[in-house]
């Protein structure tokens, strides 16, 4: 089950430094000019999670298996992208893939960082962005529905629904609103939503890249940033990507010291990751034994069998049960045996949801 954000925003925000320090790798050349990225980095980036050094602990574990979510650093966007300027169409193109947006909007001044506009506003960013996103699905959408309404008249009843759900997208669109503005119904209007595969229909985490002095508290461009996210009911993370490029490079007890110099608790990479976890609606839950202690990412609201599939697809066929401890059942009891001699230890179904931080032995049959 993967799951991709795409490392979007103008030329020179800071995103290919970002990407770079994501992944503590230079895999994404960071340059001082427009395009430096042309084809999308993607980089698997491991979720940093306390939890699962505890349960390794407890358990014994020889191993530690944390879980993985994928970053793409996407070439940086120029106004008219919508209409094929600069690299638009392949900028378009690798947004579609991905399954949420990572906006990195400038928030720093710095003489020495050509920005595109020739000025540092990131709300004009924002909506330079936003605004050729949105043309990019009108576009698709009016050129979509004449389809739709040839089907519908012949008593297509998926292609009625979805023209109707496009029409009420394409309004919000004409009225400057992205389509992820627009409520959906049910499950069955969410499927025919994601399905339009919308460029403003995914969701998106706003990243406010401020300079240095600026890294723990932000800075009064990312305060314009935080108003602008909360009033779209989005998720913004303020970081300096130099520092966390400097900080990539550390390890241990250093890394430990420049944090607390900085007046930081965890990185703001380590933000940026959890932030696009929750964007996607994902949960983990936990396998752990001597072997090994591990993972897993899935979407909130998965059940029990599908949550075994995403191990192997064996599991999910064959699902007879699975053996669930709370995680604060299982560090609190010291163990697996002493929660399940305590009766923490539940026998659940093939359609129990499962919670975040529950530790699972699924039992099958094959």
């Amino acid at each position: 089950m993967g799951f991709t954000c795409g490392i979007v925003g103008l030329p020179n925000v800071g995103k290919s430094t970002l990407f770079n320090a994501l992944t503590a790798t230079v895999a994404a050349e960071a340059a001082n000019y427009p395009f430096c990225t042309i084809d999308p980095n993607i980089g698997r980036i491991a979720v940093p999670d306390a939890r699962l050094t505890k349960l390794a602990e407890i358990a014994k574990s020889a191993q530690i298996v944390p879980t993985q979510i994928d970053f793409a650093d996407i070439a940086g966007l120029v106004r008219g992208a919508s209409k094929g300027e600069g690299l638009g169409n392949q900028f378009l193109g690798h947004i579609r893939e991905v399954d949420a947006i990572v906006h990195v909007v400038r928030c720093f001044e710095d003489d020495n960082i050509t920005h595109v506009s020739g000025h540092v506003d990131p709300l004009d960013d924002i909506e330079t962005v936003e605004t050729e996103l949105m043309l990019a699905d009108l576009e698709s959408l009016e050129r979509r529905a004449h389809g739709l309404t040839k089907q519908a008249r012949g008593n297509d009843k998926e292609a009625a629904a979805t023209l109707a759900l496009a029409e009420t997208i394409l309004a919000a669109l004409h009225d400057g609103k992205p389509a992820r503005s627009v409520a959906v119904s049910d499950d069955e209007e969410e499927k025919l939503f994601r399905d339009l595969q919308l460029l403003t229909g995914k969701p998106v985490l706003y990243v406010c890249n401020v300079e240095e002095e600026a890294a723990a508290n932000g800075n009064a461009l990312s305060a314009k940033v935080a108003e602008y996210a909360e009033s779209q009911g989005a998720i913004h993370v303020v970081v300096s990507a130099a520092i966390e490029a400097e900080i990539a490079q550390l390890e241990g007890d250093e890394r430990a010291e420049f944090l607390e110099e900085l007046g930081l608790e965890e990185t703001g990479l380590a933000r940026v990751i959890h932030a696009g976890y929750e964007l996607l609606g994902l949960i983990t839950y936990f396998t752990a034994g001597p072997k090994e202690a591990r993972a897993w990412t899935i979407s909130n609201g998965t059940k029990g069998a599908q949550a075994a599939g995403v191990i192997h697809s064996d599991f999910e066929r064959g699902f007879i049960a699975a053996e669930t401890i709370s995680y604060d059942d299982f560090i609190a009891c010291g163990g697996e045996a002493a929660a399940k001699e305590a009766g923490k230890m539940r026998q659940e179904g093939r359609n129990y949801v499962v919670k975040d931080g529950d530790t699972i032995l699924f039992r099958f049959n094959v």
